[in-house]
């Protein structure tokens, strides 16, 4: 080597080991465009092969160089092999292997390698290759050999498209990066952080509508993919018994549209509900329907998501707890159990409740029947369901009201009117409701 090269190769030397011994804040993050790319892994156990693998959902061109691999074992494919590099690079998305031990002049044509032989030796002789031709190298062994870091990598695909990216360096402690890595992931899966599009869309592009089931109104009972979309709207129209309490979280800017319907009182017809939604979205807006229970469950929603398509707009249904199951299971009684109950009957308090077969084993539970109470269980007695079956009026589930009033068919409309009881309530018919721990011991 002459002196002008060795001298090269003391200042890169001394380089590195300046940038070795540097802060690891001074790390400057940066994503890079490996798509059809050719990248250098010297190595070809399963830490090479887990390299071998990002590099090829990025898209680049993979040579790697070792004398076995496991590549194969891990499922990925090997599209050639060669003794030696031969002429052009392999195919943008597949893994050409140069079967034998790394050699100085390797990473000719690269522009990333990335070494995990094991072997603290050749990762050194990699990097040092490497910083000579100016190439940036990832070293497994020892970090603080290489030139860049491969960081704990989070990705989420939002509603509308767009893929998040979350990238977690942690002083070159990986356990602790994926730590923090999973951390924020749960994070954005859950919608707790702000994903809300900022940019407006392009052109004529329309937004989307989601219809949410938002459970019983406990924030707790939110699906998680509830959750997520809400984070993302631009608009919210929301029923009353919603989980109102979330809206304190969105940002300023989200238009929260309040169509909440009591009993008697529908300030907004359903058929303005269904422009509405459809309006927003034709706008390029991104539009929740937050429902209380579940959007299928006497919410309406086939009638909303009808009206979407009918638009051509793109309309998802996420799925909630409905309180047909969940109100019950707040005050101790399960909708079926064994010895009681094999199956229930979920109906409106006006419809008909009166002609569903079955009796004290079949459960049912009534949506909207407070103010036809009276009528609703004297129509339920019959020859299969006689007057002393337990019945429950259950208020107010999973809020700052819960409370259970329980009685039989002939008692529990004067209980409670004693009671005071107010909608929202459901009430539970059969011999469940002796589970309850409000039902009194004999």
């Amino acid at each position: 080597m002459s002196d002008a090269a060795q001298s090269d190769a003391a200042r890169s030397d001394a380089a590195r080991s300046d940038a070795a011994r540097s802060d690891a804040g001074q790390i400057y993050p940066l994503g890079l465009q490996v798509t059809g790319r050719l990248v250098v892994v010297v190595g070809g156990g399963p830490v090479a092969a887990r390299r071998v693998r990002s590099l090829l959902d990025a898209g680049a061109r993979v040579r790697v160089i070792a004398p076995h691999v496991v590549l194969g074992e891990q499922g990925i494919p090997v599209a050639s092999e060669t003794p030696d590099p031969v002429d052009g690079e392999p195919a943008p998305g597949t893994v050409q292997w140069v079967r034998r031990e790394y050699r100085t002049g390797d990473l000719d044509g690269a522009w990333l390698a990335h070494t995990a032989t094991g072997s603290a030796a050749t990762d050194q002789q990699v990097a040092d290759d490497a910083e000579r031709a100016r190439i940036f190298c990832v070293t497994a062994g020892d970090a603080s050999v290489g030139s860049a870091w491969v960081p704990a990598v989070a990705r989420t695909t939002l509603t509308d498209g767009a893929e998040v990216t979350v990238a977690v360096t942690a002083g070159r402690d990986p356990r602790r990066a994926r730590a923090i890595r999973d951390a924020v992931a749960g994070q954005l899966q859950s919608g707790a952080l702000p994903l809300r599009r900022q940019r407006a869309r392009g052109g004529a592009t329309p937004g989307r509508v989601w219809l949410v089931g938002g459970g019983p109104g406990d924030t707790g009972l939110l699906t998680a993919r509830g959750r997520a979309v809400l984070a993302q709207a631009d608009v919210v129209v929301v029923d009353r018994l919603g989980p109102r309490a979330l809206l304190d979280e969105l940002a300023p800017e989200v238009e929260v549209i309040d169509v909440g319907k009591t009993s008697g009182n529908h300030p907004v017809p359903q058929h303005e509900i269904n422009a509405l939604l459809v309006q927003h979205a034709r706008a390029g807006r991104d539009v929740v329907r937050l429902k209380g229970g579940d959007p299928y469950v006497f919410g309406r929603g086939g009638e909303e998501l009808a009206a979407c398509r009918d638009a051509g707009v793109e309309v998802e249904v996420v799925p909630g707890v409905t309180s047909a199951v969940s109100v019950p299971a707040a005050v101790g009684i399960p909708v079926t159990h064994r010895g009681l109950a094999r199956g229930f009957s979920v109906l409106t308090g006006h419809d008909g409740a009166a002609t569903v077969p079955g009796g004290p084993d079949h459960t049912l539970v009534l949506l909207m029947g407070v103010t036809h109470l009276a009528d609703t269980a004297a129509a339920l007695i019959t020859a299969d369901r006689p007057a002393d079956t337990p019945a429950a009026v259950v208020e107010d589930g999973y809020g700052p009201r819960q409370r259970v009033t329980v009685g039989t068919l002939a008692t529990i409309a004067a209980r409670a009117a004693e009671a005071g009881v107010k909608p929202p309530a459901i009430i539970v018919v059969g011999d469940v409701v002796r589970l309850s721990p409000a039902w009194p011991v004999p």
